[in-house]
């Protein structure tokens, strides 16, 4: 495979010094994320105000969602002394107001730059203080360096590394770790195939739990629901580990060292393909075969793709994301015959190697829009919307943030029901683009990639369709 030239847009020898338009979100918000994903928990930014308040507007935003978050809040004379005295009262006042049962500390480019010692720090303090019998995770996490899902892994990582324990195996137990681009709504959907094999998840983290949308009985100082402290714990004794996202493998490869459960790293699990290794994998692990309902969720998305690959052959289109999200979106598209012309993305990954695209890059909005003239659809978060008008192409928001739309927490793309959906969302797309470009008086020739050059990629995707599904009947019982 000739693997595509990836640059950076931004840094030393780039072809420019500064971002834009931003795409990349921080580390500190990816690791918060992930702490919003334990049961009770109260993540804790280790840094200035302002940092914690801008976090904490983007999660309400995209969640609309009361979001738990605190911070050390750091002066200019705390942070040239050092920030040992503001962790302490910070973590001594979370435990007196909110009762936590977990508390997690991202640092900032701040204490970064200074060089705090946040390990010995809190080795003092839990020391002085044996109140304190909630565990505490610290990770580091500068947000002059790496991106959202970089903060989300080391966060897991951490989480792992520090709670989970070995233990005699439990049959049927599986631990799964989702990376940050898998929504609440994934997660829900995962639970549940999973489970319909006779298997017991363990979800880390957990925002189908915490950030799933929904009414609480009472108030709660911390987050709503997630996982346990307990089941982190007991995730040593699992049959195996599923981490989803190449993002997630430090992570699952730290559970395994630590306590002996193999991984199983999926780098997507939307498409017919990805979704066909899920259950295979699923089936040979319970020794059941897949059920029926999955089977018929199967031919409906055999047959969604089927109706949809005249309206996505030979589409061009430009995609801004996290590398996971990225390959994940990638992927399914050329699986469904599209070409994808242009990727940007934030931080790198050993996916972005593999990645059918024209040039992928680390950059910013401001070069997916240099390089989205003539697509067909622009992919991003909502930050992209005014490129899609400039550039007057349809615009389909994916990833975080999503503010200016409803019920971004609960769109499901994982499996075959949320591969079957999102064909039907993008090929609407599609299909409502050309036909608004015919009633706006566009040429005749406008829509013949349409009928002419998109049939033949989008035959040829079909007659592979045909050959997956024979190859398929040889491994599902």
């Amino acid at each position: 495979m000739n693997a595509p030239k990836r640059v950076s847009a931004t840094g030393p020898g780039a072809a420019k010094a500064c971002t834009v338009n931003p795409l990349r979100m921080s580390q500190p918000l990816g690791a918060a994320l992930a702490f919003l994903g334990i049961d009770r928990s109260m993540p804790v930014f280790h840094g200035s105000q302002g940092c914690t308040a801008f976090g904490l507007v983007l999660f309400v935003r995209h969640f609309r969602e009361s979001i738990p978050l605190q911070t050390t809040a750091m002066n200019e004379v705390t942070t040239i002394l050092g920030g040992g005295e503001n962790i302490e009262k910070a973590i001594l006042n979370i435990h007196k107001r909110a009762k936590p049962a977990f508390i997690g500390i991202a640092s900032t480019g701040l204490t970064e730059t200074k060089g705090d010692d946040v390990a010995g720090d809190l080795r003092r303090i839990t020391a002085a203080h044996p109140e304190l019998d909630m565990p505490i995770v610290y990770v580091s996490t500068p947000d002059y360096e790496g991106a959202f899902q970089d903060g989300w892994a080391k966060a897991v990582k951490g989480i792992v590394e520090s709670l989970a324990r070995p233990a005699a195996t439990i049959r049927g137990q599986v631990n799964i770790l989702p990376g940050c681009h898998v929504t609440p709504g994934d997660i829900v959907e995962l639970r549940e195939i999973v489970a319909d094999f006779g298997l017991h998840p363990i979800v880390l983290p957990d925002l189908s739990g915490s950030l799933d949308g929904h009414v609480p009985k009472d108030f709660s100082p911390t987050s709503l629901g997630g996982t346990r402290v307990a089941d982190i714990e007991r995730a040593g004794a699992s049959e195996a580990t599923i981490a989803i996202g190449e993002h997630m493998r430090p992570a699952a490869h730290a559970l395994t060292d630590k306590t002996g459960v193999p991984a199983k790293v999926f780098d997507t699990l939307t498409g017919l393909e990805a979704a066909d290794d899920l259950f295979a994998w699923l089936s040979a692990l319970s020794g059941r075969p897949v059920p029926e309902k999955y089977r018929r969720q199967r031919s409906q998305l055999v047959d969604a793709m089927l109706d949809a690959h005249f309206f996505f052959g030979a589409k061009r289109v430009a995609i801004g994301a996290e590398p996971d999200l990225l390959w994940a979106l990638g992927a399914w598209l050329k699986e469904m015959g599209c070409t994808l012309a242009a990727a940007v993305t934030t931080t790198d990954s050993p996916v972005l190697a593999y990645l059918a695209a024209e040039g992928a890059r680390i950059g910013d909005l401001e070069d997916l829009e240099a390089q989205a003239h003539g697509c067909d659809l622009l992919i991003s978060h909502s930050h992209g919307r005014q490129a899609a008008e400039r550039l007057g192409v349809p615009f389909l928001r994916m990833g975080l943030p999503i503010f200016d739309r409803l019920g971004a927490a609960h769109r499901v793309i994982v499996g075959y029901r949320g591969t079957r959906d999102l064909v039907f969302e993008v090929g609407n797309v599609f299909l409502a683009h050309g036909h608004e470009s015919l009633q706006s008086g566009a040429p005749a020739g406008a829509d013949e990639p349409l009928r002419a050059s998109g049939f033949e990629g989008s035959r040829a995707c079909a007659d592979a369709r045909h050959d997956h599904d024979s190859a398929t009947e040889a491994y599902w019982p």
